[in-house]
Order: structure tokens, then sequence, then C-alpha cells
């Protein structure tokens, strides 16, 4: 043996896998004791049907290590060239301000947090939501704003909708402004045309009239930078009975008159332009906002303030949130995940900067623009107009290509069509960067240079925005630091203990994963810059899409859609435009299980199906005689079968193949949700169970962080004959097959800048980790069933007795025996300083446990540990020794507040309230307020910030009265 073997063999090529999968060696052994296995592969074998078993990842490279893969990753990023790109169409750059990258997007307490569906433990999420909201509401000059949407052209999509369920059905045709970005006029083209929705480009008064559509879309400013008054256009729109639409951009809002006081029903964008990285496109929080008629309409997250049981002022989600769980079928939006993390950011960079530093940015950069548009005008170019903000269009003629060309040979990107060079600056633009772009344009020295152009006195802004307290206190470092630690400290992330919640996999978010996210050459690269500056990502990005089709089993992937919600709607277009393209556009009809996630049924209605619901059995299987009546009945119309596996209820169903068999032999096409993936990778594969398309939540199985409620990734993976119906985009040609049907995202690659996190996880892995995470997250889910059957009923188990990757447990009777509600568990939990697994889904009074793979034996003890406590106080109550109103569980979760008060009137001791286990003490959590009083918020709804303290004083003045 030579000394480089020697060498090798001292090299730890497991070591990464072994640091994310939380149990060791001596702990796996007593976990598969405990759960009856002798090995992992034993335990294995009898968790899945062995017609399904085994799976090829030899696609995948070996196990890097955590310096290697950075390193490597680091070397992608250089490939990109960076350029200052000044292309605009809604991304720009900005400056991140370094308290807010470090504290925020740097900071697990803020990414690895969970959606605020638990409202009590995430008060810091939705403080920062509500002033997101505030900071749009007030810019766009509405009354209420949701707390993120995915992106421009998402939003627009998504407004687009809420238009026509207004209009209930009178009219299916919307009128485009000529000046709308071309990624969201096609996004918006695939949405209306998959709903019958006609899409003309058309918006003077003369069109309006004479379509009668049911909304009018307008940009402000335009495309290419002009401003003009939409006063005219929204009156013609109003006239006809139509909703007027604006999408603006939001630091132009801070001079220019809102959208809402024009007369606007609707107002959406982006804010990535808030101290949001350009990151190639994504991701990046949209925004909408509506007039208050609307506001039961709007789709996605919508944080209300309310009040909790002590009756002091709490926030929480407020109205139709997750609409697409209640409505299904009925809703109008499958809009799931948001963009929280990147909301937050973008609302604390308005917290730090108050409204007088966001004027100050936007005159500079409007002044800017006005000395560029002096310079063209010495170098003899034409102004296309003279009413912009920040973007100049010239007329170049024949020299427009040399223009271009000498731009980036002095680190520039413009953007040009034709004979017509678009120009947008921003607030990295410096003045050396200024002298130099009027050099290019053949002007002079820049303090000759007398401004022209710029921004119509009449649409000046006159009315203020971001006025309350929390927009104008923050402005130095100290204050800024310690306003974000204090709303980080309310929460409950990944960082302070498990988040158990089923069908969610909140696993670790590793940092060797999260560092290459702020590399500079990722973070800094327009999502139109041409191909060649951006070879590293593109790199990048097909090795990503290579081994994820390792993983699924399928031919090709696309990384474009920026949600899993997005993913089903691309994957059930892809399956739509294939039936069309052989000629078989009847096929309509999808055909859903009845424990299916909401956001399905919703998808396939915005895909154009008709959702057909298929039962399930007792054992919570699907009902594969149900499904083979109806899969004859409407044969002719078939179009596809959606189906989660493991299914939502936890199991490897073992009619499997049957049911993928059945749909192929009736001409449909089987669509995987892979929200399970977890239980896949490695063991199985979608191809292996017969699917022929699938999504893959890389913001659950492949680590990306959730970072309280979005980002998310939603690829899709196909097979070899839907590949040629993927999607595509109008800006960039390798972004998908010339054949797809175009984009569901407004960046050709979705959220590319956060690819690194899963690339690097897959890199550090390899397929010997990913097969051995798998594994341990199911033997985890069974240790922990296991543990807690003798206290709580574990609803359903495979065939041969074992679970999936989670468990569901039955809380159904307690409420009988003693009252206690599914919801009193899920408070209590928060006493011993966890977040309550899924609550009452997919079955009412029941809680679903994933521990992932990522948790130690030591934290799955502790949990079992409460959750067997908190039986015990539930026996208290049913057996009487536990006052049935008055106890530990109604009264949950007891704040610091209440327990130190000098009264208290409990039957039971503070000590029982706040340190229920001996773990609590170490590491004490402790709820911020008490339960939330969810209708009170429904009644009194409040979703733009003021101090919490005037909050609390109206309440006592209503209390007086």
């Amino acid at each position: 043996m030579s000394v480089l073997d020697d060498l090798a063999q001292l090299e730890d090529r497991g070591e990464f896998a072994r640091r994310h999968i939380g149990p060791g060696a001596d702990d796996i052994a007593a976990m598969l004791k405990l759960v009856g296995a002798a090995s992992l592969e034993e335990m294995a074998a009898r968790t899945l049907p062995a017609a399904i078993a085994g799976a090829d990842l030899s696609a995948l490279p070996p196990p890097a290590t955590e310096a290697e893969a950075i390193a490597e990753l680091r070397a992608l990023s250089e490939r990109n060239t960076r350029k200052k790109s000044l292309i605009g169409l809604g991304y720009h750059g900005t400056h991140v301000p370094p308290v807010i990258l470090r504290n925020v997007l740097e900071n697990p307490g803020w990414y690895t947090a969970y959606t605020p569906y638990q409202a009590e433990i995430a008060q810091g999420r939705l403080e920062a939501l509500v002033n997101f909201q505030t900071m749009v509401a007030e810019l766009t000059g509405l009354p209420v704003a949701n707390a993120s949407l995915l992106d421009e052209a998402t939003a627009a999509a998504e407004a687009v909708a809420l238009a026509h369920a207004a209009h209930k059905g009178k009219s299916g045709t919307l009128l485009v402004s000529a000046g709308i970005l071309p990624q969201t006029l096609a996004v918006v083209r695939v949405r209306a045309e998959a709903v019958g929705i006609t899409v003309k480009v058309a918006d003077d008064a003369a069109d309006i009239a004479a379509e009668k559509p049911f909304a009018v879309l307008m940009q402000y400013p335009d495309r290419g930078g002009l401003v003009r008054d939409l006063r005219p256009v929204i009156e013609a729109a109003h006239a006809a009975g139509a909703l007027a639409i604006v999408a603006a951009d939001p630091l132009a809002l801070t001079l220019l008159t809102p959208p809402g006081e024009m007369g606007a029903d609707v107002v959406i964008g982006s804010t990535q332009r808030f101290g949001v990285p350009l990151g190639y496109g994504g991701p990046h929080a949209g925004y909408m906002a509506v007039k208050d008629a609307l506001k039961r309409l709007l789709p996605g997250r919508l944080v209300g303030v309310s009040v909790d049981a002590a009756g002091s002022p709490a926030m929480r989600l407020a109205l139709q949130t997750r609409e697409q769980h209640i409505r299904r079928e009925k809703a109008t939006s499958n809009i799931c995940t948001a963009q929280v993390l990147l909301a937050v950011m973008a609302g604390m960079y308005a917290v730090w900067h108050g409204p007088e530093g966001l004027r100050r940015i936007a005159r500079r950069v409007a002044l800017q623009a006005r000395i560029l548009a002096a310079a063209a005008r010495q170098g003899g170019h034409a102004l296309v107009h003279e009413a912009f903000f920040d973007t100049i269009r010239i007329r170049a003629g024949e020299r427009a290509e040399a223009l271009m060309q000498g731009a980036v040979a002095r680190g520039f990107n413009l953007w040009r069509e034709g004979e017509e060079i678009q120009i947008a600056l921003d607030e990295t633009v410096t003045r050396d960067d200024l002298a130099s772009l009027a050099e290019l344009l053949g002007a002079g020295d820049l303090a000759s240079l007398a401004p022209v152009g710029g921004l119509p006195q009449a649409l000046a802004r006159t009315t203020p925005f971001c006025t309350a307290e929390v927009f104008n206190s923050h402005h130095s470092e100290h204050a800024m630091l310690r306003y974000l630690k204090r709303l980080e400290d309310k929460d409950v992330a990944l960082n302070r203990s498990m988040i158990p919640l089923g069908s969610c996999t909140m696993k670790l978010n590793a940092t060797a994963e999260m560092i290459p996210v702020t590399f500079p050459g990722f973070s800094d690269v327009h999502p139109f810059v041409p191909a060649d500056q951006a070879a590293g990502y593109l790199e990048m990005i097909r090795r990503l899409e290579s081994w994820l089709c390792g993983v699924t089993g399928f031919a090709a992937v696309s990384l474009q859609p920026n949600a899993g919600s997005q993913g089903e709607y691309a994957g059930l277009l892809a399956i739509r435009a294939f039936h069309k393209a052989r000629g078989e556009a009847q096929r309509d009809i999808c055909l859903i299980p009845s424990s299916a996630h909401g956001t399905n049924p919703a998808s396939a209605v915005m895909a154009g199906m008709k959702v057909v619901v298929v039962g399930c059995d007792r054992d919570g299987n699907v009902d594969v005689a149900d499904l083979r009546a109806k899969a004859e009945q409407h044969a002719e119309r078939l179009a596809a079968l959606m189906i989660t596996y493991p299914s939502t209820h936890g199991v490897f169903e073992e009619a499997i193949r049957e049911i993928c068999a059945l749909i192929h032999e009736k001409g449909g096409q089987v669509y995987m949700d892979g929200a399970n993936m977890n239980a896949q990778v490695g063991l199985t594969s979608p191809a292996a169970i017969g699917a022929d398309v699938c999504h893959l939540n890389l913001h659950k199985t492949f680590c990306i962080p959730h970072g309280g409620g979005g980002p998310g990734v939603g690829p899709i993976g196909v097979a070899a004959h839907l590949a040629p119906h993927l999607p595509n985009h109008p800006l960039h040609p390798e972004a998908g097959p010339a054949t797809g049907y175009g984009p569901v995202a407004a960046a050709p690659f979705g959220s590319a800048a956060i690819l690194p996190i899963s690339y690097a996880y897959i890199r550090m892995m390899g397929a010997e980790g990913l097969t051995r995470a798998t594994a341990v997250a199911i033997l985890n889910a069974n240790y922990v069933a296991k543990r807690l059957e003798a206290h709580y009923p574990v609803l359903y188990r495979g065939a041969r007795g074992m679970v999936a990757h989670e468990c569901i447990l039955d809380c159904r009777g307690f409420q009988q025996g003693g009252g206690v509600l599914v919801e009193d568990i899920a408070k209590r939990l928060q006493d011993y300083g966890y977040h309550a697994p899924t609550m009452s889904w997919p079955v009412a009074g029941t809680l679903m446990v994933e521990p992932t793979e990522s948790e130690p034996k030591e934290e799955l003890d502790r949990f079992c540990d409460a959750m067997i406590a908190i039986r015990a106080e539930i026996r208290a109550v049913e057996q009487g020794r536990a006052d049935k109103a008055d106890n530990l569980l109604k009264n949950a979760p007891h704040t610091a507040a209440e327990v130190m008060a000098t009264e208290w009137t409990h039957p039971y001791t503070r000590e029982e309230a706040a340190f229920p286990a001996p773990f609590v003490r170490a590491h004490k959590y402790w709820p911020p307020v008490k339960r939330v009083d969810n209708v009170h918020g429904d009644r009194n709804l409040v979703c733009t910030c003021a101090p919490l303290e005037d909050y609390a004083q109206q309440m006592q003045l209503q209390a007086a009265e």
C-alpha cells in the first residue's frame, strides 16, 4: 500500500453525511431495537413495497468535504462575469445593508423558521411582515397588502385571477399595456390560456370601451422607463366595468403619485430593489395591494393584528390563509409558499433607511438618469421619451451595437431592442460609473451637463408614507441590531428546537450549504445577462438538473418553478401540453385522492382541468375500486392522476404500481406530488413507482431553508415523452425546450440564487449519504411512533406495521373524555419549547409528526417526553384531577408576564405552567403572547402597523366602554 493509499484512508468522505444525520451509530442501533428491526436495510424492506424498492444514484458524484464543496461553488461563482447590469426590466442593483445581510439573510434564527401558522411562537416574523405590508400599502396608496408573493410576474397573474373572480366571469378578455415587462406578459399569457382567458395588448380608451375587458394591466413606470399619467386609462377601465391593475416600482413610488390615488384597484410589483440581491432572478418578494372591497379575494398570506387570551395585542395570519386547503378545487390560487425571508429583508430595508432615506436614494437615482439623459443628448442621441424615473431610452440607430459592446468593455450591461438602447440606473451606480457612461455616449465632463427630462411635476407624490414609528426609530446600527434580535427571540426556529411538522420536512440547513448563497459571483448577476456572463450559474444548474434526474429516475428537470405549488402547476401544464400535442386536447379530467394536499386540486383547476375526487379506504390508502370506476367513467377525458407518495397519511401504499398502470391504461398521465420525497431518495423513485412527472420541494428534501414561509423551489422532473413540454422563457433560450409552453416564473431559472444550497447538499452527501439519510428519516419516524403509541393512537400504518417518514397521532378521543382539543396540545407544546406538529391535517383532530433524519435521538426523546407528559396532563383532566376549564392545556401557552404576576389564580402551580419538564429549565423559551383570538382578528381586521401600544390603548378604551 502506497503513502497515497494511506492518505486516502485518512480522508473522511462521509463526515458531512454523519454530521447531517442526527443519530449516531449507537443511537441507530438502540432505535432499531425498539422498532424491532435488525438493520436499516431490514427496516426499509419492511416499510417499502418490494415491487418499487431500488434506486440508481450512480449519476451522482462521490461525496465532497465541506471545504471542497464550498471551493467548488466559489469557483463556479467566479466563472460568472461580474458587470454592473443596468438592464432594468424589473431587476436592479441594490446595496444589502450589512446589518440586514448578517442578521437576517445569514441568520438561522430567521431563515430556518417555518410558516407562522402557530402565531404565538412567530410574533417576531409576523411583526416583520406587518412592516412589509404597511410599507407596500402606503407606497401604493391602497389600504390592504399581503405578506408577499413569489415574484412580480406571478403577482400579476394572481391579480388577473383575482380580477376575473371579482368580475364573476362576465368577460373573458384581459387587456395588457404594451409597456408591461416581457416576462410578466409571458407568465400572464400562460396562466390565462389554461383557463380560457383571452389576452390582448392594448390599453387606450377606445380599445377598452370596445373590448369591455374584466381588467386592464399597466406598468408604472413602463418597461422602457416611461412615466405617464394612468388616470385616463383607469377611468376608461372603470367606465367599462373593468378593474385596473398596475405593476409599480416601489422605489419610484417614493417620488411618484401612488396608483391607488389614481384609482387603481390592484397594485403589484417586486420589492427586489429594496435590499435583496439580484441573484440571477430570485428569490425576491413580489407584492400585491388591493382596495378594501377586494381584500377577501387577496391571494397568499395576510398578517393581521388581533388580541390574545389576556387581551393584549398579538399578530396572526388572517382571513383566507391557506384558502386552497379549505376551498380546494374552488380556490382561485394555489399559492402556498410566499417569500417571507425576502419580504422581511425588504421591509427591514425600509426600516433601516426610513422614508427620508428611501426618498434620498430615489432622488439620487432619478438625478443620475437626468444627467445621463443630458449626456446622451450631448452625444447626439435622441431620447425616446423625456418623462422617466430611473431609466432612459435612446435611439442609437446604427451605433447601437457599438454602444452595447463599448458598455461591456467598460463593465456595464445595457439592454437593446432593435436600434433603441435602455439604461436603468440604480443605487449602486457611482459617480465614476456615471462619468464612464457619459463618455461612452459621447458627452464631456459631468459637471458641464445640465440635467434634462425626469419626473413630470404633475405626478409628484404629495402624500407621506412609512409614517409608523418603526420606520423612524432604528437608523443607528445598535438600534437596528437590537430590534432584529428582539424580533428573532420571539420566535421558535430550528436553531432552538425540533420543528416536527408532518409533510413539511424541517431538516438541517447546514452552514456549509448556506455560505455560497452570498458569494458576490452568485448574488450580483442580473437574470437577463448574456449567457456567456452566467457560465458558472449555467454549469451549476446543468449539474443539479442531472443529479435530480438521477434521484427521480426521470429524463429531464426544469428548475424554473419557484415554489412547490408552482411545480404542481408546471407539471400539470406539461401533461396538458402533451395531450394537446397528440391531438387529445379533450383530456381535462384530473383524478385526485380525497387525502391530497389542497394545492393539488387548486393547481389542477388553474391548469384548466376538472377535478374528480377519489375516495380513500379506512387505512388511508387510495380506494383502488373507486379509482378504477372513475378512471373507466372518464376514460375518454382522463388527463391525469395526482398522487402523493408516500401517501399524505404517511404510508407507502402497496398498490401504487397497479394505480399508475391503471391510469396509463386509460390514456392518462401520473403526476406525483413530491412533498414526501424525503422517504424516497435512494430507496425508490418517482420513475420506479410508475409516475410520469413529479415536483420536488428543494425547500424540504434538498435542504433549502423555509425562511419563515419562503423562499422555496419546486422543480419538476419528467419522463422523456414529457421533456419537450417543460416550461421555457422568452428572454433566455437555455431555460427550456423551444417546444415548451412558456414560463411559470418571472426569471428563467426561478430562484436561482438559492440553488447552491441543494447543489452543496447533494455534493457533500453523495449517493450513500442520501440513501442513509432517507433510511434514518424513516427510522426516526418509526421510533417516535413506537415511543408514543401507548399514549396516542397511531392512525395509519403500512402493510407490515411501519410508518414512512411521518406518523399521524390520533387526538380525537381526548375531546370526548376531557374536552381537550388538538389545538390545546399544540399550544401546550409551546410551554415545552416546541413548535407543534402539523395540526388537523390531513385528518381533523390529529397531529402529523415528521422528525427528519437530522434530529438526534436526544431531541426525539425530549419531544416524546414532552408529548407523554402532556398525555398525563390530559389524563388528569379526564379523571377529574384537573379542572376541565382551568387547566394547563386550556390556558397554554403561559407567558413570563403571566407567571411572574403578583396574582395567580389557577389551580396548578406556576412551576407546572412554565417548567413542565426538567429539560425546559436548561433552555426556557417564553412564548411572548398567550393564545391568539383568531375570530377577533378577522372581525376587526388590522393589517398595517402602528405601535402595538396604540392597539393596546384602543383595546383598553373599548373595554372601558
